[in-house]
């Protein structure tokens, strides 16, 4: 996500992006109470393959599978709420999907402001820590300038 998207200019794929990159823990204190839903594809275990590409342009390739959970769920109000999520954590996968419906609703600028903005600020906060500790071993090479190469 760009620093300078605001949470209400995130796209639902955005959003759901953010939320399952967010730390289960994270998303659970940001969001602690679930309203009622339905499960429609409860939480769920199973794998996915992660596809790659040389160069990020070559020919597409398997790199190997990846342990994601699952679900889906629908609302009183009727609006339904899909997450997929990396690893085995279930309630992350319900609390995602359960906030990706809401994010549906007219309840949605509010949870932006108070959800999302927090995890885009911890997400990019961590993608900064991260660049400034592989900044700081970045090697710096020039050629000094010969005489017979003039």
């Amino acid at each position: 996500m760009p620093e300078s998207a605001t949470p209400q200019a995130l796209d639902r794929a955005a959003a759901m992006g953010l939320m399952a990159r967010a730390p289960a823990d994270a998303l659970e204190t940001l969001f602690p109470d679930l309203p009622p839903h339905v499960l429609l594809r409860g939480p769920e275990i199973g794998t996915v393959m992660v596809r790659g590409r040389q160069g990020g342009t070559g020919a597409p390739f398997n790199l190997g599978e990846m342990t994601v959970s699952r679900c889906s769920v629908r609302l009183e109000s009727g609006a339904v709420g899909h997450a997929h999520v990396q690893g085995r954590d279930r309630n992350h996968a319900r609390r995602a999907a359960v906030l990706d419906a809401l994010l549906q609703t007219a309840q949605a600028p509010s949870l932006a402001e108070a959800v999302l903005a927090p995890l885009a600020r911890a997400e990019n906060a961590r993608r900064e820590t991260r660049a400034a500790k592989a900044a700081a071993t970045k090697v710096e090479f020039f050629t000094l300038v010969r005489g017979e190469d003039q």
